[in-house]
């Protein structure tokens, strides 16, 4: 059946484990939101948050990763939401995760969460690209600037709690001076295309109140050379069968 214009799209994600509706036009989840799921430390009975889940991507991979912990997701693009809720209901995954419309930045939550996890838009400057088409525009362009995602989701973790968020790796020096002012134990996970290309994105986490140094971990690539499959490793984690390093250690 072809679908009507405008319409969701349906995708596979997890190898198969998860079936997302997603929008036809405008941002649809490649493998960043698995990455970062595949990154959290989640501990049974805990509870974690994502900021700006959109169709719900990294938030029920995460669910179907950690199956002893309970999910919010909060989106303010309102038929986001809704597909969020949707994707939760038809994978069976609605009675751990609940869906909030509304800013990510502004939710207070009835309590302090363990975990916030988040794949906010990249660019928090319009002046430095060119705009995207208005459908992707959210996707691409934050209204808030990294550094207040980062302090809002500080805020509204409790003390240990873990904040976890990728991001380009070009704002690794923008993410750090945020995390360091409530948090510490700062992990990094540089991500290269392929060995011995510069890194593009960077997962971090940190701990609100810790004070344990920062590590730097051994990154992880993606692709066996330019243009090349991925690595084995990378595969087993977009298939849910892996985890990164951030949340094996």
């Amino acid at each position: 059946m072809i679908a009507a214009p405008g319409a969701p799209v349906r995708s596979g994600f997890l190898g198969g484990k998860l079936s997302l509706l997603q929008p036809a036009k405008g941002y649809r989840a490649a493998i960043d939101p698995a990455l970062l799921a595949a990154s959290l430390r989640l501990k049974p009975g805990a509870r974690a948050a994502e900021f700006g889940c959109g169709a719900g991507a990294a938030l029920l991979s995460a669910a179907t990763l950690c199956p002893e912990t309970r999910f919010i997701g909060v989106e303010q693009d309102a038929a986001a939401a809704d597909l969020a809720r949707r994707n939760a209901i038809e994978n069976r995954l609605a009675d751990r995760v609940e869906i909030v419309t509304g800013d990510a930045l502004a939710w207070r939550g009835d309590a302090p969460v363990d975990a916030v996890f988040f794949n906010p838009p990249f660019f928090d400057d319009p002046a430095k690209l060119r705009r995207p088409a208005p459908e992707r525009e959210a996707a691409w362009i934050n209204q808030a600037a990294l550094a207040d995602w980062i302090a809002a989701g500080l805020k509204r973790l409790r003390d240990g709690g873990r904040l976890t968020l990728i991001q380009r790796a070009d704002r690794l020096g923008d993410i750090l001076a945020a995390v360091t002012r409530k948090a510490g134990e700062a992990r990094i996970l540089p991500i290269h295309p392929h060995a011995g290309a510069p890194a593009k994105r960077v997962i971090v986490s940190a701990v609100k109140s810790s004070k344990a140094p920062m590590q730097i971990l051994p990154g992880l690539v993606l692709h066996d050379g330019p243009g090349g499959p991925y690595m084995a490793h990378v595969d087993a984690i977009l298939r849910g069968q892996a985890r990164t390093a951030l949340a094996e250690s």
